[in-house]
């Protein structure tokens, strides 16, 4: 199946016209690179960005989106995980596959902050957001807290604005933030990542994300996993078995 076949899937043959899928992918690829922190600043930067507009796909005097508009649709790729198999289809262009090595990966994640205030880190089974009103200053919507002495874990506390979001700490000596994990596996001949996974924060999510993306590597002769962590596992190690 073509990333096209599943663009027409994904897009409704009545109402309004929506943004084409190869220009939404193409401004999301610029945002990445270019490190825009928000899809408003994105929409300003192809507003006046005649290379951005290049890239895009967009003419001089065509109008940029609406970031309301521009969210939804990329929600829309998002659901149907368009960007993954993209990526995928572009590892298995002949130019690239020459490239890879299908024997020998390197997995690693990194702490992706969430878009959320630690404020919104509040008591599951409180609904008047106490500590939210702790602080003794002003109120509306931005309170003074003072979270001296309190206890906050994610088995009593979440986020009232991105619950999925978990508070995380990278090392010793490091702050807890509310955060994901975001993990790319990487062939070790030439350096490219071949695959990329996010996942909620905790212990275990390296690893497990690590066995989930090298279980779609094509099977050799023998696979060897390397990270932070030391794997035993069947098929990446015969000897564990």
């Amino acid at each position: 199946m073509t990333v096209d076949s599943e663009f027409d899937r994904l897009y409704a043959d009545s109402g309004r016209p929506s943004i084409p899928p190869e220009k939404l992918l193409r401004a999301l690829l610029l945002q990445a690179l270019y490190t825009i922190r928000s899809e408003r600043l994105l929409m300003e930067q192809l507003n006046y960005n005649l290379l951005f507009r290049w890239f895009v796909g967009l003419e001089v005097d065509d109008s940029v989106w609406h970031p309301a508009t521009f969210t939804k649709n990329r929600d829309r790729l998002v659901s149907g995980a368009v960007a993954q198999r993209l990526l995928q289809q572009l590892t298995e262009l002949p130019e690239i596959r020459r490239l890879l090595s299908y024997e020998h990966f390197s997995g690693d994640g990194t702490l992706i902050e969430a878009w959320v205030s630690m404020k919104s880190f509040v008591p599951r089974d409180d609904d008047s957001n106490d500590d939210n009103a702790s602080g003794g200053g002003a109120g509306g919507r931005n309170p003074n807290v003072n979270f001296r002495g309190k206890r906050r874990t994610n088995d009593t506390h979440a986020s009232s604005t991105d619950p999925n979001a978990r508070l995380y700490r990278k090392a010793k000596g490091q702050p807890a933030q509310l955060c994901y994990i975001g993990h790319a596996l990487m062939e070790n001949r030439s350096g490219l990542i071949v695959d990329t996974r996010l996942t909620e924060a905790n212990g275990t999510a390296e690893r497990a994300a690590a066995l989930e993306m090298i279980r779609e590597i094509p099977a050799g002769p023998r696979l060897t996993l390397g990270g932070r962590c030391r794997l035993q596992h069947p098929r990446l190690c015969p000897s564990a078995a």
